[in-house]
């Protein structure tokens, strides 16, 4: 996969990628979805066809368009269409709430949506809230006045003659909203492609992709870690099974079934497919690589994974902002009783990290302060929010949000979100450091971390607890159990037993919702 930096020929649009392939392998498998296998010569024609309906819908270059479904192989035609025609995708996440649904739905301006039919209810609701919405198409059947996709599409297979530059922008992707309304992060062509073109690097090789690969793309499309991974496979020209959503029993069959070499996975979705028993009878042997990242990996569930699977993992860290990964933790360090299993890694030859302090100043070398990205990657911009642009995106990096140091050796270790930080009694506590500590226990299954008003000490650490079936640990044990591993000062002085942490489409916990109940009964005294 990795290409020289002066390579003139090097593919930098979804438009130069998909001619790439249509021209040197037309009859090569490109997707795989129920069963249904396309080539990539196939996937150009059909994309061209959806590209022309679009043209007679009058979508033009610049202009939103949404999708609201599960993956699938139409989903990903759709989205080259949309490129081909210089319109700009909007994925949105179907695990929203109609109301969360339809404030991206107005806010992205979009003026074509594609529907599932798992969500024609949803889309309704949404339909009455978005004023510039002209087209509803259903991607199964028809449905009231929405005509069905097949009966939408153009007969006309032929390219559309509409320049399209790496430069323009392709996708818009919500930010998760964990801290309040999402915002749409504009994401240019050439995202999914500069940041990957680099001198030969051994420390990249489990980037080096072979077109007899097969992908498994199991994290939803909406998500920048979902698409990343479906451009990794396509950059490559090797095949991708696509899965409307991930299921642990279908990974489980889907792997040794098509001779899965490579996936990526958030750690929420790992770890259940590690409860289940039969994973460790599962032939895996196909699989070369499982990629993981989007939020935070316990220690002990990644050594976990390493024993059953059995293969190289690598961790990816970014955001959305910089079009998902940036910093990787190569399958070398991934040993047992190494310090740098804590590390998110080290930067992608493209990328340059800063850390600074409040005062925005660079720190010493082991101090932590908030992480900056300098990347190819970067957003364009938040549509149609210029104050959040300029404070997030500043002479060339991205600030991250995220606390975090780099060793000697330039390995980025994350500590967690600036604004998750607990200060407590005049400390500063990273709850993922509590975390970690206490997911070591062997009766919890999940934790979160969170700071409780306080009175003496200003916040109080809390740990939000899962335990494991039939499991039932005392609140002491737990606090004694963290005691013996880290400060006394940084250790829960609470913990609270629940069956479920919630969590975003990306796995993140949202700390918000756990912290909420807490903080709001406060404000209601003062």
């Amino acid at each position: 996969m990795s290409t020289d930096m002066t390579n003139a020929s090097a593919v930098r649009s979804f438009n130069e990628l998909i001619a790439k392939h249509a021209g040197a392998q037309p009859d090569s498998n490109a997707t795989i979805f129920n069963g249904r296998k396309t080539s990539y010569g196939e996937l150009d024609k059909i994309s061209n066809r959806f590209a022309n309906a679009l043209l007679d819908a009058n979508i033009r270059k610049g202009t939103r368009v949404g999708i609201l479904a599960k993956n699938s192989d139409t989903y990903l035609q759709l989205l080259f269409a949309c490129a081909k025609v210089g319109a700009v995708t909007v994925g949105l996440n179907w695990r929203l709430a109609p109301a969360e649904l339809s404030y991206i739905a107005k806010d992205s301006d979009m003026e074509l949506l594609f529907v599932g039919a798992e969500f024609f209810d949803t889309a309704e609701i949404v339909s009455a809230a978005a004023p510039k919405l002209k087209h509803i198409v259903s991607l199964n059947n028809a449905y009231q006045q929405w005509p069905a996709i097949a009966d939408w599409t153009s007969d006309d297979d032929k390219l559309p003659s509409i320049a399209v530059s790496p430069d323009d922008a392709a996708l818009q992707l919500y930010t998760s909203g964990t801290t309040g309304h999402p915002k749409g992060v504009v994401l240019a062509h050439k995202t999914f492609f500069d940041p990957w073109i680099y001198d030969a690097d051994p420390l990249m090789a489990w980037n080096d992709i072979s077109q007899d690969e097969v992908c498994l793309l199991a994290m939803p499309f909406f998500h920048v870690g979902g698409i990343g991974l479906c451009f990794m496979s396509l950059r490559a020209g090797c095949s991708a099974v696509i899965v409307p959503e991930f299921s642990p029993m279908e990974f489980l069959r889907l792997v040794p079934e098509y001779k899965v070499t490579r996936t990526f996975l958030v750690p929420a979705a790992i770890r259940t497919v590690l409860l289940l028993p039969a994973a460790a009878t599962t032939d895996w042997s196909s699989l070369k690589l499982v990629i993981y990242g989007a939020a935070p990996m316990p220690e002990a569930l990644l050594l976990e994974a390493l024993k059953i699977l059995k293969c190289d993992f690598t961790q990816l860290y970014g955001m959305t902002e910089v079009c998902g990964a940036v910093v990787h933790l190569p399958p070398q360090d991934h040993i047992e009783g190494s310090p740098r299993l804590r590390a998110a890694g080290i930067p992608i030859p493209s990328t340059r990290i800063k850390i600074i302090d409040g005062a925005g100043q660079l720190v010493k070398q082991g101090e932590v302060g908030e992480i900056l990205l300098s990347s190819p990657a970067a957003m364009h911009s938040y549509w149609k929010n210029a104050d959040a642009t300029t404070k997030t995106l500043v002479d060339g990096y991205i600030h991250t949000g995220d606390a975090g140091y780099q060793d000697e050796d330039g390995y980025l270790y994350i500590f967690d979100r600036v604004k998750d930080m607990i200060i407590s009694g005049g400390e500063n506590i990273y709850p993922i450091e509590v975390e970690n500590a206490l997911y070591h226990h062997a009766d919890i299954s999940d934790v979160a971390v969170i700071g409780i008003p306080d009175e003496k000490w200003g916040e109080l650490v809390a740990a939000v607890v899962v335990v494991n079936a039939g499991c039932t640990p005392t609140e002491s044990e737990l606090i004694d159990y963290a005691k013996a591993q880290i400060a006394s000062y940084k250790c829960p002085k609470k913990i609270i037993f629940t069956e479920e942490l919630p969590r975003n489409a990306s796995g993140k916990i949202l700390k918000r919702e756990l912290r909420k109940p807490f903080w709001e009964s406060l404000e209601r005294k003062i």
